[in-house]
């Protein structure tokens, strides 16, 4: 039977592919360390105890029918207050759109502004951007990142690909690397996009900018967030910001994610979410509505939170960096935000015990998944090169004990390789 072009291109998730071994090798019982899920263990990291009252009463109080399709108005309200209270840039009601977590919203707003065809320019490795383009049949253009970059993308890597190009989806703090941008590095690369749409003629589609700050809460060790918009305020008319409960306060499943920019373009978004039937449900949207306004409780849970991953960050930073003084070809980037650590695993060339060669990044963690019980996610799922031994650790679905377990399997296993 013959499927649609769009359907033949979609690739499955290569993280999906991993946690499925994983989830073979622990029905045979092996212990693994799963560190591949950018999820929470709700017994390690659960939702702050007041949303979840506030989602028990919400359903106790009957908001159980359709919400609107833009979102609750009171939700909407309490996230503008939001952006205006921690970010400093004001965006009111109509240029807020809601939705059951931030991939609707990703996926809106690639259909509302990419064409099949069109040049969609992104950082490698980054999250599932080489997706989006599959499903929107654009034409993905890959920006290769340096470790010295802390892998993310500079103006000028980006100047040398933009021209012609519909969209820039960036991300900070980015998922997979957890670093991100410094306040110099993300103004160049707004002037950057200020200066090539200030050459496009009348009735040329602009460059707009997709800007996902999921984790924008999440930073460490003085690390601070910026974002465009107040960095440049003449960037308001090209970018649209994904962000979101999920992250930040440990809430993936309760998918309450929200957009914001042009309203022009956010109008359009609205009504592709409504034909998908993508609202979060209303309970959900009505307890964060109450629970944003809620200051001292929001810091008291973030303070903690961001501790807490900070602490299995830093761990998990320092024992790489161990391996690395011990002399095996280890190595790790400092944590900044979001909830994953950039390690680095080189080991190509090497032949296990078994006689097989390490080839690619994905031999190599499929190996650490069989011999150390030890789960990462090559960057080459990232739209990386196979070539690149560079991983993605995420801690939010490990304890540190866990940690502190795995690292003598991963000394050893490493040691075996020949």
């Amino acid at each position: 039977m013959s499927i649609s072009k769009v359907a033949t291109s979609l690739r499955e998730s290569e993280i999906i592919k991993i946690a499925g071994e994983i989830n073979v090798l622990k029905q045979q019982g092996q212990q693994i360390a799963n560190l591949t899920i950018g999820d929470f263990d709700p017994n390690l990291f659960p939702i702050p105890v007041e949303l979840k009252e506030l989602i028990k009463q919400a359903y106790d109080d009957g908001y159980t029918n359709y919400p609107p399709a833009d979102g609750i108005p009171a939700l909407r309200n309490s996230v503008s207050k939001l952006l205006k209270d921690r970010y400093a840039i004001d965006y009111n009601s109509s240029e807020i759109l809601v939705s059951s977590g931030a991939r609707p919203l990703i996926y809106a707003a690639y259909t509302t502004l990419v064409d099949p065809g069109d040049k969609v320019v992104y950082p490698a490795p980054s999250w599932n951007n080489n997706h989006y383009c599959d499903l929107i049949g654009a034409r993905g253009i890959a920006v290769a990142s340096r470790v010295e970059d802390h892998f993310m993308p500079t103006a000028q890597d980006i100047k040398a690909h933009i021209g012609g190009a519909t969209l820039l989806a960036l991300c900070s703090p980015l998922n997979p690397t957890g670093t991100m941008f410094s306040q110099q590095a993300l103004e160049e690369i707004c002037d950057v996009v200020l200066e090539e749409n200030s050459k496009r003629k009348e009735g040329e589609k602009p460059l707009y900018l997709l800007y996902d700050q999921i984790y924008s809460l999440l930073t460490f060790n003085n690390c601070k967030h910026v974002d465009p918009v107040y960095l440049r305020p003449e960037m308001k008319k090209y970018t649209i910001y994904i962000d979101g409960a999920s992250k930040c306060f440990a809430s993936t499943g309760v998918r309450v994610g929200w957009g914001f920019g042009p309203q022009n373009i956010i109008a359009k978004m609205r009504v592709i979410l409504m034909h998908m039937g993508a609202w979060a449900p209303k309970p959900e949207q009505q307890a964060m509505a109450t629970y944003l306004t809620d200051t001292p409780a929001v810091n008291k849970y973030l303070n903690s939170f961001r501790q807490n991953i900070q602490n299995s960050l830093t761990l998990l930073y320092n024992e790489f960096r161990q391996l690395k003084e011990e002399g095996l070809n280890t190595d790790a980037v400092e944590p900044m935000g979001a909830i994953y650590l950039t390690v680095k695993i080189d080991y190509s060339g090497k032949t296990s015990p078994d006689g097989k060669l390490m080839s690619t990044s994905e031999d190599i963690s499929l190996y650490l998944i069989k011999e150390a019980g030890a789960a990462f996610v090559p960057f080459s799922a990232f739209g990386a090169a196979t070539d690149v031994y560079w991983f993605r650790a995420s801690v939010g679905a490990c304890s540190t004990d866990e940690i502190k377990a795995m690292m003598p399997r991963i000394r050893q296993a490493l040691e075996k390789l020949s």
